[in-house]
């Protein structure tokens, strides 16, 4: 998650305040509406003027664009690092447990950052095309690529059925965690995420023909 703002240096390298501007952006989008939140809401919580932030972004929607890509990159090294790591010796389902580890990293990223799920849910609403919706398109066909590989290789090693329908088992994936994502909206902060999380996900693996 993005270090939480604080009052910027008058003087400090492009980067490093786009980096502040853009963790500001996410930390305001975790309380209000993303269509609520204006650039003199952002400017004061990083403790600038809003000539300042204007010097680094030039619109509002540049702003949203650059927590997006900051999204992208962000979560899908978090993910592919939970899909890489060591699966225990002996583990007879090692596809399995990487797409386990996968389900939890996104889940734990949605709990640290509460602003990005409202962000996502609330540029999917709009009618019309944008770079802000093209940049979501991207992150979810690089999540996409990386479920796919998973299920293939769990069909594979017979850790799944031969005839799973691997398109749907990504999209029901991808789904649970959407749902999981706008549950702990609806519920607050006081909403136990991970806890549900741990509920849900063995159901999944059942319905994609994993046997206890």
């Amino acid at each position: 998650m993005p270090a939480k703002p604080a009052p910027a240096p008058t003087r400090l390298p492009t980067e490093e305040r786009q980096a502040l501007i853009v963790a500001a952006a996410i930390t305001l989008a975790g309380r209000n509406s993303p269509d609520a939140i204006t650039t003199g809401n952002i400017a004061r919580q990083v403790g600038v003027t809003q000539g300042a932030l204007f010097k680094h972004f030039p619109s509002r929607e540049a702003i949203w664009l650059a927590v997006m890509e900051w999204v992208t990159q962000h979560l899908l090294a978090r993910l592919e690092d939970a899909a890489r790591a060591p699966t225990e010796n002996g583990s007879a389902s090692p596809a399995l447990d990487a797409l386990a580890r996968v389900f939890a990293a996104h889940i734990d990223f949605v709990r640290e950052c509460p602003g990005v799920p409202r962000l996502i849910f609330h540029d999917l609403q709009q009618p019309v095309d944008s770079p802000l919706k093209r940049q979501l398109g991207i992150l979810l066909q690089r999540y996409r690529q990386l479920l796919t590989k998973l299920l293939h290789t769990a069909v594979t090693t017979s850790e799944a059925p031969a005839e799973l329908d691997v398109p749907a088992a990504t999209t029901m994936f991808i789904g649970i965690v959407q749902g999981l994502a706008m549950q702990s909206i609806l519920n607050g902060p006081g909403s136990d995420l991970r806890a549900e999380a741990t509920r849900v996900f063995p159901l999944y693996l059942r319905a994609i023909g994993k046997t206890p």
